[in-house]
Parts: structure tokens; sequence; C-alpha cells
């Protein structure tokens, strides 16, 4: 009889969360149904306040890559214990195996351990994020993002980061408690900063690794100028339109035709790139040049939306 209730609720739970997935690809539907199931039957459904789908998987622009995973973040009532966090983040990594979402062999033990590192510590490539209501309230983003806590303040544009996770997702399941919390994150220009700092580290590990392609050391490149157009765009606009539409925005700052055109040509890289990536040398290295303009350019944006503001005040 228990069996046939777990059953029932799955299927209902299922239904709830149809209308939401759409705009997903049938491998992200299908590890989500799979997620919802695991909750269900491990700890109730009834425990879980929100789930939210963000990142490339919520957009409408269709910008997934070969290496895009599925962001899902399920926030719990605060009386689940972190220990039973942890315990059924086990069976999630099984899921994540099962349905191929970016789960890759690094070859050796050590490099196995080099890449879980920079992984666990910046949240790339984690396609599950579990966290409590609590943690969500207190905008606490080593908690949330379940990211190791030294280097996220060190490093991480915390408030960017975060603001924009709210601004580009979709409720699957749940209660909206985005509004509850995004008016109190400010944007101050050391997050901007932190993400300078950031991305270059992923870009010169990128070329430290380079001979190594079985680590696709690409990926880390891409993502490193992915995350600086979006920080960036989001510093001086406070939108999450597509790559494509912050790119038109970063080209309108080139000053002279041959800027525009150097400019134009690597972002062109960039987008092909994600489509089918290859070891482009020349792109991760200009990439270091990029990563700080973009970054000025974003500044410059906040500035001209400032300044426009006030003209019309």
């Amino acid at each position: 009889m228990k069996e046939l209730d777990l059953v029932k609720n799955d299927l209902q739970i299922k239904e709830i969360i149809k209308s939401n997935l759409g705009i997903l690809n049938e491998k992200a539907r299908n590890y989500i149904h799979d997620i919802i199931i695991l909750i269900n039957r491990e700890i109730g459904i009834n425990k879980i306040l929100s789930i939210l789908v963000f990142g490339s998987q919520s957009s409408k622009n269709n910008e997934n890559s070969i290496f895009s995973d599925c962001d899902l973040l399920i926030i719990f009532k605060d009386r689940v214990s972190d220990h039973h966090l942890k315990e059924i983040e086990r069976y999630f990594l099984a899921l994540e195996l099962k349905h191929n979402l970016n789960v890759f062999d690094y070859g050796s033990k050590v490099f196995k351990k080099i890449i879980a590192v920079i992984q666990q510590t910046t949240g790339m490539f984690i396609s599950h994020f579990l966290t409590k209501k609590k943690y969500w309230e207190e905008r606490n983003f080593s908690k949330i993002f379940r990211v190791n806590r030294v280097v996220s303040d060190l490093f991480a544009p915390k408030n960017i980061v975060l603001r924009s996770v709210i601004d580009n997702s979709i409720i699957l399941y749940g209660n909206d408690l985005r509004k509850d919390i995004i008016e109190q994150i400010p944007l101050p220009i050391f997050d901007l900063l932190k993400s300078i700092v950031m991305n270059l580290f992923l870009t010169v590990f990128a070329l430290l690794i380079s001979p190594l392609k079985e680590l696709n050391p690409i990926k880390y490149s891409l993502e490193a100028v992915k995350w600086t157009l979006r920080a960036s765009n989001y510093y001086g606009f406070k939108d999450t339109p597509s790559l494509k539409r912050i790119i038109k925005r970063f080209l309108l700052l080139e000053k002279s035709h041959g800027t525009k055109k150097r400019a134009r040509e690597y972002f062109d890289t960039f987008l092909n790139l994600r489509k089918w990536p290859y070891q482009n040398y020349w792109f991760m290295f200009q990439s270091l040049y990029r990563i700080v303009k973009i970054h000025v350019f974003g500044i410059l944006f906040q500035k001209m939306m400032n300044d426009h503001k006030k003209s019309i005040s």
C-alpha cells in the first residue's frame, strides 16, 4: 500500500512540474524527474519549499553548450539536517552519471582530485545545489551553493552571482522565495573586481593544463568568458539577456572599426567553441586580455546608466 502511495505521489509531482519543463532539453527533463522521485522516496516532497532551475537550461535563447549542465537549486525546510542532505547528495551524483550530465573521467587519481577541488570550490559544472530556508534568507552564498567558504569569500563575486541566478531562473515546484531576498542584495564594485580575479584564474588554469587534453581545458576558459560577460553585464544593466545580446552591447563600446572587428572575431570564436569545442590556444591567450576589458566595459556601462538616471530625474 505504501509503495502504491509513493507511485501516486510521484505521478502527481511530475504533473505539477510538467508545465514548467517545456524549455528544458530531454536529458535535463529526465534528470529532474528522477531527482523528484528520489527526494520523494528518501525524505518526502513535503520537506521541499522550492525548486529552481537556472543558467543555460532556464534560458529561452537556446544557449546550451556541449558542456552545459542542469543547474538545479533545491531549498529544503530547516528541519532537514545537513547530514541528511549530504546523504541524499550521493544519489544525486549517481543520477548525474546515469543521465550523462557533464561528468567526466579525468584519468589519473591526482587529476581527478585537482578537478574535483576546482569544481567544488567554484560550483562550476555541478548540476545540483541543496540548501535550507535559513541559508537562503541569510543569503549565505557558501551554504546555498555548497562551495568552500574561504575561497568564495575571497574570490567569488557572490552578490552578482546570487542576483543573476535569481533573475535568470524559473520555479519548477513550490513557493517563489526569490523576491524575499533579491532587494536585500547590493552590487558593490568590489564584486566585479573579484570576478576579474576569479575568471583570470580559471583562464590561467586552463592554459596550465592545456597539454592534458583529456581534462577538456577549453571548457574552463569558455566558462570564464561566459561568467565575465554575465557578471559585467549584470553589474551594468541589472538584467540577464542572451549571451549574443550581451556581446552586442559590449561591441558598442569598441571605439574604432579595427578594434570592433577584432572583438567581433573573438566573440564569434567564443560562441562557436561553445557548440564545437576544440583546443584553441589563441582564444585562451586572448581571453586574458578580453576578461579584463569586458569588466572595464561593465563599469563604464554602470556609470552610463547612473548618469542617464540622473539626467532624467
